[in-house]
């Protein structure tokens, strides 16, 4: 029975049984955990030498009394929860606040928490979206000496986090916003979009569905973009139970999240999968595509999600990319 086989990683080369993957949610993380590391050329970088956290650290010591009065804010200030693809978390931009040695620093920061890969993709799309790095802001809440803490970087498209795990059961710190627009408008295909591949992945699991699972799965409307609270205990969920799935099926589900994760650092991700594995694992997962905003009417779907009760991945891809990660045990946002 194809059940009974084994599933090679075509990266690592460990091998998962099919029939184990159904029944053993231990399965299903191994599975995670090797898809984690099943990344393209140029992916995986060697550990830099400082951890972002450290870099936080220098950051904050580096920065004058008058820097501080901008940069550092109190640990429960509102504006460390807030969720939005286009905002300036402090009134300045980096290059207007912090000397060059310092805005360096900041660069440091953005690379030890991503990966090879994924700082490529992230410079390149702050440069097209915004004019590059030192145009976006960044702040420090609470104390790196001392406590509790968390750097984070807004603007267009981006909202990045370090948090030295100061956030419990909360990968990244908080939600997490990507996105990009080569064109406000896009075409189909979205060419020259460094995120499109994330939403081809997924647009693979549609194509895998049958008729049946593709009616469950296809909804007309897709709830607002920002609406990524944890809902951990939902009755019900938008899309197809991704435990209703084969396990071929599964394994593209669990390569769209790959995919998702790929460009963080190795830190995050893991935290990520281990918070989906607390929460059922895959098969707790529900994935929906939207009818709205199919670019060129191609039935190649811009926007999806994937939802369960520890995490939320929204991919809002009309009329450009903006999209979403929210990971964590609990709500961190408030319903």
């Amino acid at each position: 029975m194809a059940h009974d086989e084994l599933v090679r990683c075509p990266e690592c080369g460990e091998l998962v049984s099919r029939r184990d993957f159904l029944k053993d949610t231990a399965a299903t993380a191994a599975l995670l955990a090797c898809a984690s590391h099943a990344a393209p050329k140029g992916a995986s970088a060697a550990a830099p030498k400082k951890s972002g956290e450290s870099l936080v650290k220098e950051l904050y010591r580096s920065l004058t009394k008058e820097q501080r009065k901008i940069l550092v804010l109190p640990w429960d200030d509102p504006r460390r929860k807030r969720v939005s693809p286009n905002w300036e978390i402090v009134d300045l931009p980096i290059r207007d606040v912090l000397n060059k040695e310092q805005q360096q620093l900041v660069v440091e920061i953005v690379r030890s928490i991503t990966s090879e890969d994924g700082f490529e993709r992230i410079m390149r799309q702050m440069k097209d979206d915004w004019g590059g790095l030192t145009r976006y802001t960044c702040a420090i809440f609470g104390d790196p000496e001392s406590g509790k803490f968390e750097w984070e970087l807004t603007g267009r498209h981006a909202t990045l986090r370090c948090d030295g795990d100061s956030v419990e059961g909360t990968a990244f710190g908080g939600p997490i916003v990507y996105g990009h627009a080569p064109q406000f408008n896009e075409k189909p295909g979205h060419p020259g979009n460094v995120f499109w591949y994330q939403a081809v992945r997924a647009n693979q699991v549609f194509q895998a569905l049958d008729g049946k699972q593709r009616k469950r799965a296809l909804l007309p409307k897709a709830p607002p973009e920002t609406q990524v609270q944890i809902r951990r205990h939902a009755k019900e969920r938008p899309g197809l139970p991704v435990a209703e799935l084969s396990a071929d099926q599964k394994e593209l589900v669990l390569q769209v999240i790959h995919d998702i994760l790929l460009p963080y650092r190795e830190k995050d991700r893991q935290e990520a999968l281990a918070t989906i594995e607390a929460g059922g694992g895959v098969d707790a997962l529900h994935i929906a595509f939207y009818q709205q905003g199919d670019i060129g009417n191609d039935k190649v779907w811009d926007i999806w999600r994937i939802e369960g009760p520890t995490a939320v991945f929204h991919f809002r891809g009309a009329p450009h990319i903006h999209a979403y990660i929210n990971v964590a045990v609990k709500d961190v946002l408030g319903s």
